[in-house]
Order: C-alpha cells, then sequence, then structure tokens
C-alpha cells in the first residue's frame, strides 16, 4: 500500500537509500521530469552499473537511427538460371514465435537454381563474456549472418505424448539415456556438437523446450534445403556487386517481441543489420562502434557497450547516460507509438506481472542477469505527468524478486504522489 506521506523528492530518495540498506545492493536511480528540465531525484546517478537487458534500449535506439521500416531479410543477384543469395543478419526467417514466411515464399517459389553465398560475418558467435555453459539454454542462441529457426531446436510433448522436434532435421542426432538425469533438462545437446540426449526422467507430461544448435555455412545449407524441400548449393565467392535486397517484416514488429519479451537473438541480429547498412561485411561491434562515435556523443558517461542483448556482464552503463537515452527515443517516435514496443506494466511481456492496472502507466525495459536486476523507461503519474527513470541494482545476494518488489513499491510511489 503506497504511504500516505506527502510526495517530495527528498521522500523517494530516502526509501531508495533505505531499500538499498535493507538488501545490500549497489543502486543507481534517478527520475527526471521533461517539463522541469531536470533531475527530481539522483542517486549514483553518475556511476556505471551492469546494465542485462537494459542494453536493448540502446539496441532499439541504433535500429531507429540504422533501418527502415522494414527488415532486408536477406539479398539476392540473378545470373542466368541462378539465383545467388545470402544473409543481412534478419533473425525472423522461419522464426517459431514471430509468424514469417516471406522470404520463405521467395525463396521456395523462385524458378533459379538456388546458390547460397556465406557473407562476411566479423562476430563471433558468442559474445564477449556471455556464459560459455549456458550453450544448452534457450536465452543464448548463436549469432549468425543466416539465422533460421531463431538458430533453435523445439522439443514439445502434450499430455505425455510422444515429443515432437523442430526442426524435424535434428531427429537423427537424438539419442535416449533412460538411466540417467541430464544437467540442463530433458533435452541436453553436447558441449562441442549438435548431437542432442534425451532424459525422459528429466520430461514432464507436459513440456516445451528450446535449445540451441552450433551454427556454420554447412549447417545453414541443410537446413535451407531441409525447410525449403529444394536443393540449395554453397558457393564460396565474394559477394556480387547487382545485389538487389528482398525486405521482409514490418521493423515495429521485431522491435516489438525484442523489446517486450527481452528476445535476445533480437536484439544480436538487430545490430547484424544495422552494421549491413555500413558495410557488406556483418559485424554486432562495428554496429555499436558507429552508434556510439555517431549518436551517442552527447550522453553524460560514454557507454561501455559489448553487445547488443545484454547478456554480457561487461556492459556498463550509468542511469543518467539512461535517462538521455529514453530523451532520445522520445525524439524519434510519438509517445503512443513508442509506448506500444515496450514492456507495459501488467500486459503481456517481461512486466505482466507487475504495475498491474486498468491502465497501464508503466512504460519500459527491465534487465536481469546473476546479481542484476533493473528496469528503465517511462511512468505516467496520477497528476498527469511523463517522467522518465532508470533504476539499476547490482551486487545483490538474494533473489530478483525481492529486488523487483522494491523497485514496483517506489515507482507506484511516484506514481501515485508526483
Amino acid at each position: 500500500m503506497a504511504s500516505t506521506e506527502p510526495y517530495e523528492p527528498a521522500v523517494i530518495k530516502r526509501q531508495v537509500l533505505e531499500s538499498e540498506a535493507l538488501h545490500n545492493r549497489f543502486v543507481g536511480f534517478a527520475l527526471y521530469d521533461p517539463e522541469l528540465g531536470q533531475m527530481v531525484v539522483e542517486h549514483n546517478a553518475d556511476k556505471y552499473f551492469v546494465p542485462a537487458s537494459n542494453t536493448k534500449l540502446f539496441t532499439f535506439y541504433a535500429c531507429l537511427k540504422m533501418l527502415s521500416d522494414s527488415i532486408p531479410a536477406l539479398k539476392y543477384a540473378v545470373h542466368g538460371d541462378s539465383l545467388l543469395f545470402w544473409g543481412t543478419g534478419d533473425p525472423t526467417f522461419t522464426h517459431m514465435d514471430v509468424k514469417n514466411s516471406l522470404a520463405y515464399d521467395f525463396l521456395k517459389n523462385r524458378p533459379e537454381k538456388l546458390f547460397y553465398i556465406d557473407a562476411p560475418f566479423a562476430s563471433t558467435p558468442f559474445a564477449t563474456n556471455w556464459g560459455w555453459d549456458d550453450y544448452n539454454y534457450y536465452y543464448q542462441p548463436e549469432r549468425s549472418v543466416f539465422p533460421i529457426h531463431g538458430n533453435i531446436i523445439k522439443f514439445t510433448s502434450k499430455n505425455g505424448s510422444p515429443y515432437t522436434t523442430t526442426p524435424a532435421y535434428f531427429r537423427k542426432s537424438i539419442q535416449v539415456d533412460t538411466l540417467q538425469e541430464g544437467q540442463g533438462g530433458a533435452f541436453v545437446r553436447g558441449w562441442r556438437t549438435n548431437d542432442l540426449t534425451y532424459y525422459p526422467k528429466n520430461a514432464a507430461k507436459i513440456y516445451s523446450q528450446e535449445v540451441p544448435f552450433i551454427i556454420s555455412p554447412e549447417m545453414t545449407v541443410q537446413l535451407l534445403a531441409d525447410t525449403l524441400k529444394r536443393p540449395v548449393t554453397r558457393v564460396k565467392r565474394s559477394v556480387p556487386q547487382d545485389a538487389q535486397t528482398f525486405y521482409g517484416l514490418p521493423a515495429d514488429t521485431v522491435y516489438k517481441r525484442m523489446l517486450q519479451v527481452s528476445d535476445n537473438l533480437l536484439a544480436e541480429q538487430l545490430m547484424v543489420l544495422c552494421s549491413g547498412t555500413l558495410s557488406d561485411t556483418l559485424s554486432v561491434e562495428k554496429a555499436i562502434r558507429y552508434t556510439v562515435n555517431n549518436y551517442l556523443t552527447d550522453l553524460p558517461d560514454k557507454p561501455v557497450w559489448v553487445d547488443g542483448s545484454g547478456l554480457s556482464s561487461m556492459n556498463m552503463f550509468t542511469p543518467r547516460s539512461i535517462i538521455v537515452l529514453l530523451q532520445k527515443l522520445q525524439q524519434e517516435r510519438p509517445q503512443a507509438e513508442l509506448f506500444k514496443l515496450l514492456a507495459a506494466g501488467g500486459r503481456p511481456g517481461t512486466f505482466r506481472s507487475i504495475y498491474q492496472a486498468d491502465v497501464p502507466f508503466v512504460f519500459g525495459k527491465s534487465g536481469t542477469l546473476s546479481h542484476v536486476h533493473n528496469q528503465s523507461g517511462y511512468i505516467i503519474t496520477k497528476s498527469g505527468k511523463v517522467l522518465l527513470y532508470s533504476f539499476m541494482n547490482n551486487n545483490f545476494r538474494g533473489s530478483s524478486a525481492e529486488i523487483r518488489n522494491e523497485m514496483v513499491r517506489i515507482m507506484t510511489e511516484v506514481h501515485e504522489k508526483y
């Protein structure tokens, strides 16, 4: 229940300080009032914090500056009876949660023979400081130049029925171990291979598990041929100069999923797409450098920005820099359009269980890693003001749920009183 104490900035700051001490963690807090043009509450706002998936706000901004209204799905050139094609980094080709058959139908129905070129890719499958032992978990698929099926294998079973494997191509790679219990779920992939082991003892009657697979040019060609049901041949040659671009989904469709459910692959691949506007060599890091040097020079504190998703604990931003970024986002999109793309309190997405109200009043992005839990975004107060906030929590030992509840309590106080 919100306090009956009249609102004063000092009241909110005191609550932040008390909460920081109570849970023995490092807190950064910034609350900005655009009407006043100033911060109304600050605590460690100039200190660097690991942002986790708050990084996706930076990725979103880079995309708004560098990409068009539609996602470039692939590039191609027609030479006689041959269609040469290569990837742009688009993550939505046959993605199981983002309904999109545009590029698939294009390749499926072309009369020419299909030849795949592996476009130059300067990024590694995992970014710096990603957890090597998270390779079997859905949230850390590999980055690649031509993702297929979201670069994951999905296993599903309903009511104890035999599991299904999507894509079916990987069925032949599964062995069954009825004696042991695996570490990491019912399906565990080999560390350096795409060999899979199914552990029935770990399987519930109803389950759905996603396991990333190791991608390679050879695997890409095999999966393309398997899903298109037609021959695809890999050719090693430079990218043709007479390239045409085939466009896919509206960009907002991809941004919305990336922001609302915090999809890591979409975030990484969006930065790959951004790099494609600079040169034929695709690179997450190149797109980050370009964004920092061309669009973010006016941040109060230079960001330490490593990946697109925030999976790396080497990313570091300050709360006051995030406030400036939130202002920049407002300059790129009208408020109604911007808020529709972000997670909203009580609505599907990462804010679905918090800030519940008939009319949402918080719109933003959460971010969670081990010992890290943050929120940044916009809050509408009962007086009708729209405030910008960044609430960063690092280096705590307890549950992130406790930290989330503290943030919700304090930000709800802001909503009620400001």
